[in-house]
């Protein structure tokens, strides 16, 4: 019996929401083995920041001009106001102090704490918006913070100086971004989502490039060629094709599924810190990134059933 056309078209669209997801998902957790990769050579953090954004900004600022012909009415003073607000906050400081926090903890620590962010989510729309957060969302938030707690007393038992304060930066990063993701939803429903993250990034470009010209001499900085070419990996790999990507993806699937899809990101990044860094794989760690994986995962499946 023959397939018809229309259900052959939303399984395709189905495997490649599935696709785009998994494949942002791997992409996003890269970024933290770059940056480590990167300060092997002592780059600071201000510098790979500002290489970051100069290597990405471009292809951003070609999706703001591909765009701005797809939406005839123009951006007002309000919408411009939350796109500069909402990029400094959501993209600008949250990856200027994650990469701070890089400095001292293990990739794999970082990538579970700015997995919390669902959590911080529901905590920052309570406070905000005056939803009540059920048992069950308590419950699950209890066991995400528990398994942080077990990957941080693994980490400052093989003597990382400086976790405490590592961890506090990336936590301060993840904040910062859930702070964004609460406010962003009035700007995207106005904007578009591909004309307010192309905005968006471009008004973080500014900001970081400002910030390293203030702190640093202006000029090309003396680098190592492998450091810049960790930079353009992750303009192209772990910022411009991820955050495409998840678009298409939330398109074609929904964001509820796309999220629950980049639960694979914690994993891929401790898989890829063991193979690319040398980090070690601990049963406390897998122990701790089951309970962060289990918790937000729970959360996410209660947002959506809420339909929030």
């Amino acid at each position: 019996m023959a397939i018809p056309a229309e259900k052959n078209s939303i399984n395709r669209d189905i495997f490649f929401g599935v696709i785009f997801a998994l494949l942002a998902a791997v992409g996003f957790s890269a970024k933290a083995i770059l940056v480590k990769l990167a300060y092997l050579d002592h780059v600071d953090a201000i510098t790979l920041l500002a290489l970051r954004m100069v290597f990405s900004v471009p292809f951003f600022i070609g999706v703001a001009l591909w765009s701005r012909r797809q939406h005839a009415e123009p951006l007002g003073r309000h919408d411009w106001m939350l796109v500069l607000a909402l990029g400094l906050i959501g993209y600008y400081l949250s990856s200027f102090l994650d990469f701070l926090g890089l400095q001292y903890i293990s990739a794999g620590l970082e990538r579970l704490i700015l997995f919390l962010y669902p959590t911080m989510t529901v905590i920052l729309s309570a406070l905000f918006y005056k939803r009540a957060i059920g048992s069950k969302v308590i419950a699950a938030m209890a066991l995400s913070y528990a398994g942080i707690a077990l990957v941080f007393v693994h980490d400052a038992g093989v003597n990382q100086r400086g976790i405490l304060l590592g961890s506090v930066l990336v936590f301060a990063s993840t904040l910062s971004y859930s702070t964004y993701l609460v406010g962003a939803g009035h700007a995207i429903a106005r904007i578009g989502a591909t004309r307010f993250t192309a905005y968006a990034m471009m008004v973080a470009s500014i900001a970081s490039l400002l910030q390293f010209g203030v702190t640093h001499p202006l000029a090309v900085p003396d680098l190592p060629q492998r450091v810049y070419e960790l930079a353009i990996a992750m303009a192209i790999f772990s910022t411009v094709l991820p955050v495409f990507l998840l678009s298409y993806s939330i398109r074609r699937i929904g964001s509820g599924s796309a999220s629950l899809i980049g639960s694979i990101g914690p994993v891929s990044t401790i898989y890829m810190a063991y193979v690319f860094l040398n980090e070690s794989i601990a049963l406390l760690q897998i122990a701790g990134s089951a309970l962060v994986l289990a918790g937000v995962i729970i959360i996410s499946i209660n947002s959506k059933s809420n339909g929030k």
